[in-house]
């Protein structure tokens, strides 16, 4: 009842003051009440126990007030604090040296400083918190003052920096208007917003413009300092044939004066200007320079020779340039074209005295001993032009061994094929050490078997140890190392031929030591030993302790291509070595991962006796030298040869007789740029799958690997007589 006088949603003094009414109001009935079942007395005492409930619940509500004023206090207090420190971050992100903006991970921007998108003009005022982040690329990408690069649309850019966006982090340039620029670097937050700093770098990226350019002009200078050095004469035309670069030296070889040089002009220009002049010698045509110099397609290096007055020659080389541009040199070779000319006088007396096969011969001898006074034309062309004139020059004393009766000229006929030998012996040696010296060797890495290849070495070593009264001892073993096939067999072969050459007495013994991972090859002889302080002088070029040793046993490169060889395939070589008791050579081989190496090809040779009558043998060679001493070398063997200078002459002519050839010898490098390779294939689409043999001084891998997969015989200039009997012999059984 009493619950229901007082409404507990009134406040605390509102209901204290109802319930001492009611009390008043109980007194005062009690007081008046006569009744003696003493029912005011209880009506009394539940007023009391009201009141006593009144003061309780008026201290809980008192307490629950103070409460209620202590956590608004603290309220107050925080948000005073939150206040205080949204305001020292917005001073903080102020004081920022960049543009600073922070988006939600909304991507709403949240808050940004003054310095954000300022030099943005014409939409500064609308970056503003609240504003979505593809809205704001939207406004750069078409503000005005955003410089976009050369081809670049407002709708690609915008593109593209929504898609850097989605990366954690991402840092890229922008160009404004007016030549400056800004670096914007976007950080993602832990609660996937996003951070984004603008950094003004104009005056970073205008020094470093300046340091590129001041480092193009210091390279300018060099080079213009380096062509005016050189000997030759040098011109360079860019893409659209326009002279970019010259040297002095050009203007004294074409005999023009400097002003007829003019940056800019086209080639046809100058060449009509120094046409007066010169004239082209030799089978290239004008018109062969010209389809060259106008081609905009790759280009395959142009060389022939112009004639300049009386007897003044110029060599010309033209070759491209990665940015379709070419250079032309120019080299004064009269001296040179004197003195073959002035051999040439000489040797007409003495070719006089022997048959017209002799006066070839005695040409390219003439050729490659021109070719081998100069070591950097040696280096350039020995893999052509002097393996091509000695593979003809062993074919010609071949020939002349057999049809010479009179005793002295074969033996003179002898005499010059051991010559020819020992030149192809240095040739090769001297090419391999350029090639190792210039870091142009190839390498291909594969697994060997070093007891087929050590079986290899003791059949062709061991009768030559044996007519010096030696003992050859090979140790055969079973394991397959990680090395260059060609290269490794070089290097064992030039040791262990050294041990048989330099020892007199006892023995030359080869054998394999295993260590863990790795094995060690040695060459041990019971020659005289190299003194300590001789040992290093061993490895360099043209060092024969042996002073007794002719020519005919070496020139002392053996060592030094060894020495070069190792150091390129990463094979540890040592030497130890005692004067009177021998020396041991070894070389550290790492193992090979592969469960078992190729069986090595066997050693071309000549093979058994095979009848070469009436079996035709196609043959292909653009070198008229070469092909007719080819020619004459088959014919002597018996077989009927058709030389061709070209594939299509080799077609034409398999047509006009209507048979086809039992075997096809083809030189790699061709006229026109035409491949011996594609010559065979070509054959064989006709005439089946006949054997052939490839010609070619290219010693490349990748080469081998091309004749693997055609399944043709590689041989390498010069030719070895014995190697190309033996391909016709397994080719014609």
């Amino acid at each position: 009842m009493v619950h229901e006088l007082i409404d507990p949603s009134d406040p605390p003094e509102r209901q204290n003051q109802k319930l001492l009414k009611i009390v008043e109001t109980l007194m005062r009935r009690a007081e008046q009440s006569s009744d003696a079942s003493g029912e005011a007395y209880a009506q009394f005492q539940r007023a009391v126990m009201l009141e006593e409930e009144v003061r309780v619940r008026t201290r809980e509500l008192e307490h629950a007030l103070d409460l209620l004023n202590e956590s608004n206090a603290r309220l107050a207090l925080a948000n005073a604090e939150t206040e205080a420190a949204r305001a020292n971050l917005a001073n903080a992100i102020e004081t920022v040296q960049e543009g600073f903006a922070l988006f939600d991970a909304q991507d709403v921007l949240v808050m940004c400083n003054t310095r954000f998108g300022k030099h943005l003009a014409d939409i500064y005022h609308l970056l503003r918190p609240g504003l979505k982040f593809a809205d704001y690329v939207n406004l750069v990408a078409t503000s005005a003052h955003l410089a976009l690069p050369e081809g670049e649309t407002a709708a690609g850019w915008e593109a593209y920096r929504i898609a850097r966006h989605k990366d954690d982090h991402a840092v890229f340039n922008v160009m404004m208007a007016g030549n400056s620029w800004l670096q914007v670097s976007e950080h993602r937050t832990p609660d996937g917003g996003t951070v984004i700093l603008q950094t003004d770098i104009t005056d970073m990226m205008r020094l470093e413009r300046q340091e590129r350019e001041r480092l193009l002009d210091d390279q300018s200078r060099v080079i213009k300092a380096t062509l005016e050095h050189l000997d030759q004469g040098v011109c360079i035309f860019d893409a659209q044939n326009r002279l970019v670069g010259w040297n002095r030296r050009a203007g004294e070889l074409l005999s023009m004066p400097a002003g007829k040089f003019q940056l800019g002009m086209f080639f046809a220009t100058l060449y009509r200007q120094a046409a007066g002049s010169i004239r082209i010698l030799g089978g290239t045509r004008l018109e062969e320079i010209e389809a060259w110099v106008a081609s905009s397609a790759k280009r395959a290096p142009l060389s022939f020779e112009i004639g300049m007055g009386r007897d003044r020659i110029l060599a010309v080389f033209a070759q491209q340039m990665p940015d379709k541009g070419f250079v032309i040199s120019f080299t004064d070779v009269t001296a040179e074209r004197a003195a073959v000319r002035t051999i040439s006088q000489v040797n007409e007396t003495l070719e006089q005295r022997v048959a017209e096969r002799t006066l070839e011969l005695e040409d390219a001898l003439s050729e490659a001993e021109r070719a081998n006074a100069s070591k950097s034309r040696f280096v350039a062309a020995a893999s052509h032009d002097l393996l091509q004139p000695l593979s003809a020059a062993k074919l010609y004393v071949g020939s002349l061994e057999d049809d010479l009766q009179d005793p002295g000229f074969r033996d003179r006929a002898a005499k010059a094929g051991n010559a020819l030998v020992a030149v192809e012996r240095i040739l090769g040696a001297l090419l391999d050490i350029s090639k190792l010296d210039s870091g142009l060797a190839a390498i291909d890495r594969t697994a060997i078997s070093l007891g087929g290849m050590l079986d290899q070495l003791k059949d062709e070593l061991e009768p030559v140890a044996r007519l010096k009264g030696l003992e050859f001892r090979v140790v055969r073993s079973g394991a397959v190392v990680e090395s260059d096939s060609a290269y490794l067999r070089r290097i064992l072969q030039n040791l262990a031929s050294n041990a048989v050459r330099y020892t007199d007495s006892g023995k030359v013994l080869i054998g394999v030591r295993q260590r863990r991972s790795r094995v060690l090859l040695e060459v041990r002889d019971t020659g005289p030993g190299i003194p300590t302080e001789h040992q290093d002088r061993v490895f360099q070029e043209f060092q024969r302790l042996n002073a007794k040793a002719s020519p005919s046993d070496g020139m002392g490169l053996g060592l030094a291509i060894v020495e070069r060889a190792c150091r390129l395939l990463k094979h540890p070589l040592n030497l130890t070595s005692e004067v009177g008791r021998g020396t041991c050579f070894s070389v550290e081989l790492p193992l090979s991962t592969a469960a078992r190496a190729p069986s090595p090809l066997p050693a071309p040779g000549t093979g058994a006796a095979v009848p070469f009558e009436n079996r035709i043998v196609v043959l292909i060679e653009n070198d008229a030298g070469l092909r007719a001493a080819l020619e004459i070398t088959l014919d002597s063997w018996g077989l009927n040869v058709l030389p061709c200078a070209s594939c299509a002459e080799a077609s034409s002519l398999l047509q006009e007789i209507d048979i086809g050839p039992d075997a096809i010898i083809a030189d790699y490098q061709l006229d026109d740029g035409a491949l011996g390779t594609d010559a065979i294939a070509a054959l064989r689409a006709q005439h089946g799958q006949v054997p052939a043999c490839l010609v070619t001084a290219n010693r490349s891998p990748d080469l081998a690997a091309a004749c693997a997969r055609l399944n043709a015989v590689l041989l390498h200039k010069p030719i070895d007589t014995g190697e190309l009997r033996g391909f016709l012999g397994r080719a014609l059984t």
